[in-house]
């Protein structure tokens, strides 16, 4: 009976680990285009690459420490389960063993100084990194509950979709950030291009990515930030060169003048939604949420919350609780008439 339930213990040990492999495993097979889930093992990027190899290595010494744990338990467990006929008293017990309490002192400290010198080495590598001449730099705000970023040198101002430059290894030309927070704290995340690195009001941090290819990759805040915290998503999208100049050429560009839209244009110029948001070109110079000049040009809106389709820019701009409940977004309560008329403004915003 003994023996039989040592058994079932051993299996579901084993089954455990087995599981966590194939997970792993499965994780790791996958192809980008095939998952929109940023994947953890899958960085592209030399800061993400480096804590993947870090977190490989931490993982084999653990899997290591676990494997020879486990084999001495069981070892213990098979070697001296109680028999038939044996005695029911307690066993002589070993007291004051010197190699047994070196082995388990000097053995563990030897492992933390090889994970404090390795993890040293990769902070020092990500932290200290040159930056070359020609890198793109960026200002990331993170504000509740919305990220806004500002290329300084280009003289763009966009949200919650980030554009950046691929990186030829050959010549790299990465994007160094700089992390600011209008509020409270938030912590910017993109696992496939850099690692975790938090937005702290009053403070500046900074990191940097340089991505080997292009695509979209997905991010978000991973700091409790309060109520929409999970929906304070991010897009990454790593353009080609001549891809990121279209694009930055295009964000110059002042809001488009279309006279079919000058009654939407007055909703917006003359309701509250002035006072939050700038539109290049006009009068509207807000800084409490996102830059319009140009959001039509982009995926999403509400900072990934929902797709950006005529339909959802209505229903965000009359009741935002139905799609980001808690957001500072204020209901307008328009007539239909007037958000019918503002919406088609929108979207000529591109």
């Amino acid at each position: 009976m003994k023996r039989r339930r040592l058994a079932r213990q051993a299996a579901g040990i084993l089954l455990l680990v087995l599981g966590l492999l194939l997970a792993a495993g499965l994780c790791m097979a996958g192809a980008p285009s095939d998952n929109p889930v940023p994947n953890i093992f899958d960085p592209q990027s030399t800061p993400a690459d480096s804590i993947f190899h870090l977190s490989l290595f931490v993982l084999i010494i653990c899997g290591l420490i676990f494997l020879v744990v486990v084999t001495l338990l069981i070892y213990a467990l098979v070697k001296f389960r109680a028999k038939a006929g044996d005695s029911p008293h307690e066993p002589p017990q070993v007291y004051g063993s010197t190699q047994i309490e070196l082995a388990w002192t000097v053995i563990p400290i030897l492992i933390v100084v090889v994970l404090v010198l390795a993890t040293t080495r990769v902070i020092h590598a990500v932290q200290d990194a040159h930056k070359p001449a020609n890198a793109v730099e960026v200002i990331a705000i993170g504000h509740q509950f919305w990220w806004e970023f500002q290329y300084p040198a280009l003289g763009v101002v966009t949200a919650n979709e980030l554009h950046i430059p691929v990186s030829d290894p050959a010549n790299p030309s990465p994007t160094f950030l700089k992390l600011l927070s209008a509020d409270t704290d938030h912590s910017f995340w993109v696992p496939q291009l850099a690692g975790k690195t938090d937005l702290i009001p009053n403070r500046v941090n900074e990191m940097w990515m340089d991505p080997r290819r292009t695509g979209v990759f997905l991010g978000q805040c991973a700091q409790y930030c309060g109520t929409q915290h999970a929906k304070m998503l991010l897009q990454v999208s790593v353009d080609s060169p001549e891809d990121f100049k279209n694009w930055v050429n295009a964000q110059k560009q002042p809001a488009k003048k279309d006279d079919s839209v000058i009654a939407g244009r007055k909703v917006f110029e003359t309701t509250a939604c002035i006072n939050c948001h700038a539109v290049a070109g006009t009068a509207a110079t807000g800084r409490f949420g996102p830059d319009l000049t140009h959001m039509m040009s982009r995926r999403t809106i509400a900072s990934g919350a929902a797709e950006n389709t005529p339909e959802n820019l209505g229903m965000w701009i009359q009741d935002p609780e139905m799609i980001k409940p808690g957001s500072l977004m204020p209901a307008m309560k328009l007539s239909d008439a007037d958000l019918d008329a503002l919406v088609h403004y929108l979207e000529t915003l591109r």
